[in-house]
Formats: structure tokens, C-alpha cells, sequence
């Protein structure tokens, strides 16, 4: 197993890490709409805190060797599931013809306020992963 730390995502707040890949797979940590550059949440619409979100997700995933074209499965936290055909839109957009499995939870306030935070499964591809050890 492999953790995984990228400066262009949030840094961990607790005691664990971004992502961990293990053989073929990245198991992304759930991401918060929040800047990792000033550390401050998004707090502006959930629109808005959906593509932070997601960037979080695809920073991680480059800084592993994947891709959100090899994302397999998706869970979506939103903090009101009125929410969702918004939160929808914007994921949809970001995945486009790709459609991973998903699940979406309700789960009421999220942490520093924010609405929406993602985690993902993804594939390490063979060629990107024998790159990523190449050093």
C-alpha cells in the first residue's frame, strides 16, 4: 500500500491520507470544497463547492497516476439531498460520458460548514503507475 499527498489538494486534517492505492486501485479520501492553497472552505454555492470539490478529487487522483476518466465508484455526501439536482448538474458536467457507480448520502451539516464533500475509487493505470514509480 501506497499513501498519497499532493500539495494541489486539501491537506489531511486528521490521521489519515489523501488517497491510498493499493495494487490497481485508488482509494480517494473524502474531499471538502475547500481551497488547499489558503485552506479556507468554500462556502459560496453548492455549484461552486461541487467543482472544488471534484478538483480536490481529480488532483489527488493525478498525484496517484489516475485520472477521473478511471474513476469505477463515486459516494456523494450532500448536506440536503434538495440539494442534489444542483449538486447533479455540476457532476455530470465534470464526468461527462463517463458514469461511474455512485451512491449519494444525506447527512445534514458537514464539516466547516460546507454541503458537499466526495470520495472515489479509481483504476491506477499500468502505464501511468509504472511512471509514478519510475523515480
Amino acid at each position: 500500500m501506497e499513501p498519497i499527498y499532493t500539495s494541489e489538494a486539501p491537506k489531511p486534517a486528521g490521521h489519515y491520507s489523501q488517497a491510498m492505492v493499493h495494487d490497481d486501485l485508488v482509494f480517494v479520501s473524502g474531499q471538502l470544497p475547500i481551497d488547499p492553497h489558503t485552506g479556507e472552505a468554500c462556502t459560496a454555492s453548492i455549484e461552486e463547492q461541487t467543482k472544488q470539490a471534484l478538483r480536490n478529487v481529480e488532483e489527488v487522483l493525478k498525484a496517484s497516476g489516475s485520472s477521473l476518466r478511471e474513476v469505477i465508484r463515486t459516494t456523494v455526501y450532500v448536506a440536503d439531498i434538495a440539494l442534489w439536482d444542483r449538486v447533479n448538474q455540476v457532476y455530470g458536467g465534470c464526468f461527462g460520458n463517463h458514469r461511474p457507480a455512485r451512491a449519494v448520502v444525506p447527512t445534514g451539516e458537514l464539516h466547516h460548514g460546507c454541503q458537499i464533500e466526495i470520495q472515489a475509487i479509481a483504476v491506477v493505470g499500468s502505464t501511468v503507475a509504472a511512471d509514478r514509480h519510475a523515480d
